[in-house]
């Protein structure tokens, strides 16, 4: 909630999560695939894709609050920030992203990524705001 409330100040929007169910296919490359597609399906035309991938780029919280506020300044209508399913990502996915980005090499359950995901976008509209984002 703090996130959106500082957003908004910022001209982002606001933010919104979609779930999707898992497929139900039997293979995982095929489960792998039908998420992808329902995913790339829910992202708006002109938006920036951004997927969480063990493989993409580790960001400083400063780093990320850069590109958010590179894509809000280049007309970009939204930002979708995608986390894949147990299976993983789908390629087609990693190809439509204009980032992937990682919290490090290891793997985390879906729910914590989420939390993690929420509070660097927190981060980011606070070091936005021109608000210190921690204490030392």
């Amino acid at each position: 909630e703090r996130a959106r409330a500082s957003g908004r100040a910022l001209g982002l929007a606001g933010f919104e999560t979609l779930e999707f169910s898992e497929s139900a296919a039997r293979r995982a490359e095929d489960r792998m695939n039908e998420e992808g597609a329902a995913l790339l399906a829910a992202i708006p035309h002109g938006a920036m894709a951004v997927v969480l991938d063990p493989r993409g780029r580790s960001l400083t919280s400063e780093d990320f609050a850069t590109r958010i506020q590179t894509a809000r300044d280049s007309g970009t209508g939204a930002l979708c920030l995608i986390i894949g399913g147990a299976d993983g990502l789908a390629e087609s996915l990693r190809a439509r992203a204009q980032l992937m980005l990682a919290f490090g090499a290891a793997t985390f359950p879906h729910q914590l990524v989420r939390v993690m995901l929420a509070e660097q976008l927190y981060r980011a509209t606070t070091i936005l705001s021109g608000h210190p984002y921690h204490r030392a």
